[in-house]
């Protein structure tokens, strides 16, 4: 396994868009596991790359992506999860991160072989990265307590897709080791 990036994917957000009321349950569950992984992986000195939606404003820039979300009415949410001066930024506009965004090319110039995924939404954006990613030929590991889910039965599926059909690596953030 080569050098490893921590992908933090569509936690700064505002959560107002369809679904938010079934999503923001299940992002206030994985918030303290978040939490850890991203201070585990800041300690270990790993790159923690944010992979985020700018919400359709296509002249957004992550300052002002940031600067919303904490002016939101759901601000405790991403508060303590928010990216420091060494955090990497990547705005995407679909599901994976690496659909149109230079993720690509960012990680190879890291020489980054292994990511591991936390964020949301299961069953959709880490779903659709992790495959991004195992078609890409890299390892992922999926930290199983720091995902948040709109339907618990399609994230339970997408774990177990992720699981067989793409080898990652899926285990709770205190197994997880940088």
């Amino acid at each position: 396994m080569g050098k490893t990036a921590l992908v933090v994917i569509d936690m700064i957000n505002t959560y107002d868009h369809e679904d938010a009321d079934l999503l923001l349950p299940s992002a206030r569950e994985a918030l303290p596991a978040v939490i850890r992984l991203l201070d585990a992986a800041r300690a270990a000195g790993v790159p923690v790359i944010y992979a985020n939606d700018n919400f359709g404003q296509w002249r957004s820039h992550h300052g002002e992506i940031l600067r919303t979300a904490l002016a939101g009415p759901h601000a405790d949410l991403v508060d303590p999860i928010r990216p420091d001066e060494d955090s990497l930024f990547v705005v995407k506009a679909r599901h994976s991160v690496f659909f149109e965004t230079p993720l690509s090319y960012l990680l190879s110039q890291l020489g980054v072989r292994h990511l591991v995924l936390c964020g949301q939404v299961t069953e959709q954006c880490v779903l659709y990265s992790a495959l991004d990613a195992h078609i890409r030929h890299l390892d992922v590991t999926v930290a199983l307590d720091a995902v948040a889910h709109i339907q618990a039965d399609l994230a339970q599926a997408a774990l177990r897709m992720m699981e067989r059909n793409m080898g990652a690596d899926v285990r709770p953030v205190d197994e997880i080791r940088f």
